[in-house]
């Protein structure tokens, strides 16, 4: 079985899991696309790859929420949970606010 850099858990939550692979989250295509880091989360304003051979190349994973595999439809409320404790909630409704993606929870350990 092959590893996957990332989990999909519950309704609407990513878990990264591998530090060298970024995450590329696609939602729509009015929707910015975002990285997803080993320590957080920023817009993506480059080029995303075409297949997965190009992906894997720039060491990152490309997630589309829509797809079959993951959520099977759009989501307007994403949590994404980043390998330092952080879990993003990613709200697709106040994009272009500095609500769109804030910090949801902080785990110490």
């Amino acid at each position: 079985m092959k590893d996957s850099a990332f989990l999909v858990s519950g309704r609407n939550t990513i878990i990264h899991k591998l530090r060298k692979v970024d995450l590329l989250l696609v939602n729509s295509r009015q929707d910015p696309v975002l990285m997803v880091f080993h320590n957080g989360i920023e817009e993506f304003s480059g080029k995303i790859p075409k297949n997965k051979l190009e992906a894997k190349r720039m060491d990152v994973a490309v997630v589309d929420i829509a797809s079959p595999e993951n959520f099977s439809d759009y989501r307007s409320l994403l949590f994404v949970q980043t390998l330092n404790n952080k879990e993003y909630k990613i709200d697709y409704s106040r994009k272009g606010s500095p609500h769109f993606i804030t910090i949801h929870q902080e785990s110490t350990l």
